[in-house]
């Protein structure tokens, strides 16, 4: 397990992180078609992550309504783990009651809800609090005003956020510089080999900011479990099956399953195995966050790790998975082509 830095801070987070949406009762509703662990399948989970070196934690408040983190810091609990040796992330802007103002970003709800989660948790503090959506009706200000508040009572630690467009994120950053407010130091977002939006604007804005970047459902809610698609061995059951999210277009995804299938053949891989490591090659990516319902499943994303891809096969990943150009960044490309350095000949 290799761990890298969490955006500019001295904070070190393993590159796989145990996300445990899945913690939790089966259900009618969207939490209860992907949560199915009880506590003690929970510590299992946990337990193994921890000894595959897994540092880093990730839940929300939204998650089963509460129940994911509560069987986290159970969890931790129960298996002695010390405070100071895990990294734990939690998110808040969920529905989370009835009322108008239990939900958002403003700063009611963010104090509200930072207090119910480290009650569930059993903790005193979060390490990293993120923002889990784009609230269109707060003021930017006031959130971040919030989130500066609950670091500088020590309830927090670091401060990230989840969901939002470059443009945005660049904005905060800018407000928080501006009036000496804990800034944003990760980014996290949905990314796959199957969806690739992310590098059109998300990543230049983490290179430029050394924002870290947190990538959830790196199979694409399931697709690329190799469970789907062509070679499928089954009949595509599973989550996927159950609930189609996040869309994908599911014809360059055919093309890609089909290619990691074959490279998986090669170096005794399985299809879910080579769709992780081909994110965790990503130089931009600092952790790519794995749920499991069974051990089994977390075996397999473990391994990931380990498999080591060609540049051969990195380059023909990246073409069979390439996004359509897009304006402006055809024109950017074409116009700074002149830019790049390279030999000139003064004759």
């Amino acid at each position: 397990m290799r761990y890298n830095q969490l955006g500019h801070t001295g904070l070190f987070v393993s590159e796989l992180c145990l996300g445990t949406m899945t913690f939790g009762e089966a259900g009618s509703s969207m939490w209860g078609a992907i949560a199915d662990v009880d506590q003690a399948a929970a510590d299992r989970i946990v337990e193994r992550a921890l000894s595959a070196g897994i540092n880093f934690f990730d839940t929300a408040n939204v998650y089963s309504f509460g129940v994911s983190e509560k069987m986290l810091g159970q969890a931790f609990r129960n298996l002695g783990v010390k405070r100071q040796d895990v990294v734990v992330a939690t998110k808040v802007y969920g529905v989370m009651g009835d009322g108008p103002n239990d939900r958002g970003a403003s700063r009611g709800h963010i104090m509200d809800q930072v207090q119910a989660s480290l009650e569930r948790l059993q903790m005193d503090h979060i390490d990293l609090y993120q923002i889990h959506a784009t609230d269109i009706v707060t003021p930017i200000d006031e959130t971040l005003r919030a989130l500066d508040d609950l670091v500088s009572r020590g309830l927090v630690r670091y401060v990230g956020v989840s969901n939002w467009a470059a443009w945005r994120i660049a904005k905060a950053l800018g407000i928080s510089e501006r009036r000496g407010f804990a800034r944003f130091e990760t980014v996290q977002a949905y990314y796959s080999i199957a969806g690739r939006d992310l590098e059109r604007d998300i990543v230049p804005l983490l290179k430029e900011e050394k924002l870290g970047l947190m990538v959830w459902s790196p199979l694409a809610g399931g697709l690329l479990s190799g469970k789907y698609g062509p070679g499928a061995p089954g009949n595509g059951e599973g989550r996927r099956a159950n609930f189609d999210f996040p869309p994908v277009n599911k014809d360059r995804a055919w093309d890609c399953v089909a290619l990691m299938r074959e490279i998986g053949e090669r170096h005794g891989a399985s299809v879910a195995e080579v769709a992780l490591a081909y994110i965790l090659a990503k130089p931009f990516v600092t952790s790519v966050i794995i749920g499991a319902k069974r051990l089994e499943q977390l075996e397999q994303n473990i391994r990931a790790v380990d498999l080591k891809l060609t540049t051969e096969d990195l380059e023909r990943l990246d073409a069979v998975s390439a996004l359509p150009p897009e304006y402006p960044g055809w024109m950017l490309d074409r116009q700074s082509a002149a830019r790049i350095p390279q030999p000139f000949d003064k004759k």
